[in-house]
């Protein structure tokens, strides 16, 4: 369980990549507070440490991650938004997120908006059905507001501190990120249906 509140990123230092998924390695400082078998957001996905060492952790990304998410395309050198898993007792300051990403999503423009960027995001309804303004959603495992949704997409607003600290300030027009629509919703929904 994460809040999507990043604590920091990281470099993608080394790719494996075989027909059964990918093993990921990432160098960061938060490594020095994971153990081997921890839970970490790696943009929005929960992945498993299974090794940590030099500044770094390894995590497998299996084929249903690489389907769901936008971790396939990654390159070595590339940034990614990290979290350390929720700890009892600890402050929940963005939402829940569970960091099982429900699907992906496209920038499709950056606006500025005072001291704010204006992001607006194309996406599936079938996402966009759990979404509704003022509430919350996870873009690359971070905890936004939606400030608008449609048909087509919603928006959102990075605040400076989001647009310095995360990768989202560095997206732009067609990249595309990993959406995680609020787990709530989709509960509502199922016992909707059920009664």
């Amino acid at each position: 369980m994460f809040t999507g509140l990043v604590q920091g990123t990281g470099s993608v230092r080394a790719i494996e990549r075989s027909e059964d998924g990918v093993r990921l390695e990432v160098a960061t400082e938060l490594a020095s507070e994971l153990g081997r078998g921890d839970s970490i957001s790696v943009n929005g996905v929960c992945l498993t440490a299974v090794d940590v060492a030099d500044g770094g952790f390894r995590a497998d990304v299996m084929a249903e991650t690489l389907r769901r998410s936008s971790l396939g395309p990654l390159g070595e050198g590339d940034r990614v938004n990290l979290e350390l898993a929720l700890r009892a007792g600890d402050r929940l300051g963005g939402h829940m997120v569970q960091g099982h990403v429900d699907g992906t999503g496209t920038v499709e423009s950056v606006t500025d908006e005072g001291i704010a960027k204006l992001v607006r995001i194309a996406c599936e309804p079938a996402l966009l059905r759990y979404m509704v303004e003022k509430g919350s959603v996870a873009v690359d495992g971070v905890s936004l507001t939606i400030a608008a949704v449609d048909d087509d997409g919603f928006t959102v607003l990075l605040i400076p501190e989001t647009i310095e600290r995360t990768t989202l300030g560095l997206a732009g027009p067609g990249t595309v990120v990993n959406v995680e629509v609020d787990v709530l919703a989709k509960y509502v929904e199922k016992l909707a249906v059920r009664t």
